[in-house]
């Protein structure tokens, strides 16, 4: 059988009409029913497109020059937005960039998950989709002999030097950033080289707590010593009053891996505290926090919609992190166990019910999918169970594991919609009916999207 050949070639320059977009966010055009996909199009334009990459059932094409711009089509405010891979949708109209996200939810829940009937509603979107992460890790480099700080260009390990902000970061972050690096020009620190696995800086972190304004840096060094560390950090209390935490984080490894295993104080408390409605958290430097503390409200009340839990309820909180959801679910329920692999995380979470005063929470360290069985063996029947797993979704064992449990009702959040409509399939089979599906916006400007589910036992 003849080898089918596309119908466009590499380097060539071609009109193209765009009339849908991929999961990132890319235009899709096609010719002769080839699709090719191109980075910054939109559905409805026309434009000139050089084709870059040939594959034998798709290509990717450069937005050379558009003839017809659509009306959703807006001018990014960054200046370095086309260069970054952080965020992807600058060019889109925030409603566009609603619908789109609901449309992948959608798509995932007819094609993966096979429930073509099941209720998607609208994005629940942000007031104000601008300035809402509350954590910034920001490689550092060197250029003629000073350190620069910015994100990496996309597909390349190249700092984007002329970086003065990003607009989706808490400025009390950004602002961070500069001066920490700044006071490290004048002490002459050395920025990590990952080619020679010299010099020592490598990342700086900030994070802020968005309700209480308080601020964390953290160094992240090849070293374990720095050099001049009392001026450092002296020059950061003093050009930055509101810090509250200052660390230290260790990785001495030759990885792309961003934080080691060593962190430790160098000044003030080892956690920063935020608050979502009524609750108080402590954050240390490593704990898993959601970037979006406003949204997060929008995205629990509506977990905890779906739970419909009462008094005498019992809850498991599966990769409950620090407790955020749990805690949440506490207020309402008689009991609620969390679960998560990550020690330091328990350690905040136990924290966290402390400081909220809710004693009816239990946390354990270990893996869901063994926690799980053996707590059934223990006796224990949950009435319902809330699941948030990290974007590759939950571990086959582990939803056999909750199917066995049999809860009332289960709530699926997830961050990445084709691994929960795969999930979802699962469940289904296993007895459990999807009701209902709500995207919400916390990653607005990028291509991400979170949802939570509501699934009922038969």
């Amino acid at each position: 059988m003849a080898k089918r050949k596309a119908p466009v070639q590499k380097n060539e320059t071609i009109t193209l009409q765009f009339e849908d977009l991929t999961h990132q966010g890319n235009g899709v055009g096609k010719v002769n029913g080839y699709p090719l996909f191109v980075p910054f199009a939109l559905p409805g334009e026309e434009a000139s497109v050089k084709v870059v990459k040939v594959n034998k059932n798709f290509g990717y094409g450069k937005l050379v020059d558009i003839h017809t711009e659509s009306p959703h089509r807006v001018e990014p405010p960054c200046h370095v937005y086309e260069k970054c891979g952080g965020c992807q949708l600058q060019h889109m109209s925030y409603d566009m960039q609603l619908e789109m996200k609901q449309n992948q939810v959608k798509n995932a829940m007819q094609k993966v998950a096979r429930l073509p009937d099941v209720p998607v509603h609208k994005t629940l979107g942000m007031e104000d989709p601008w300035r809402y992460r509350n954590n910034i890790q920001i490689p550092v480099g060197e250029k003629d002999g000073e350190l620069i700080t910015g994100f990496y260009q996309k597909r390349s390990h190249h700092i984007i030097d002329n970086m003065k902000t990003c607009v989706i970061q808490d400025e009390l972050n950004d602002d961070a950033v500069h001066v920490v690096r700044d006071i490290a020009n004048e002490l002459g620190i050395k920025a990590y080289d990952e080619k020679s696995h010299t010099g020592m800086l490598r990342h700086i972190v900030a994070r802020s707590g968005i309700a209480t304004g308080e601020l964390m840096i953290v160094l992240i060094t090849r070293t374990k010593k720095i050099p001049q560390v009392d001026k450092l950090v002296e020059g950061i209390r003093a050009k930055l009053p509101h810090v509250t935490s200052i660390m230290h984080n260790v990785n001495p490894n030759k990885t792309n891996v961003i934080y080691g295993k060593d962190t430790h104080v160098l000044w003030g408390a080892s956690y920063i505290h935020d608050r979502i409605e009524d609750l108080t958290f402590a954050i240390s430097a490593r704990s898993f926090y959601q970037v979006n503390p406003r949204q997060t409200e929008v995205l629990y009340n509506k977990a905890l919609e779906y739970a419909q839990i009462t008094k005498s309820d019992i809850v498991i909180d599966a990769y409950c992190g620090i407790g955020t959801i749990s805690l949440f679910l506490a207020g309402k329920a008689k009991k609620v166990y969390g679960i998560e692999i990550v020690p330091e995380a328990i350690s905040d979470a136990k924290k966290n019910a402390k400081l909220n005063n809710l004693p009816n929470t239990e946390f354990v360290v270990g893996a869901a999918e063994k926690v799980m069985p053996w707590w059934k063996a223990q006796g224990l029947d949950p009435d319902v169970i809330v699941v948030d797993p990290p974007r590759k979704g939950c571990d086959e064992e582990f939803l056999k594991a909750m199917i066995a449990m049999e809860p009332k009702r289960i709530v699926y959040v997830s961050c990445n919609p084709s691994t929960l409509a795969r999930d979802l399939r699962i469940l289904e089979d296993g007895g459990y009916r999807t009701q209902e599906v709500q995207p919400v916006d916390m990653f607005s400007q990028t291509g991400h999207v979170e949802c939570v589910s509501w699934l009922e036992r038969e």
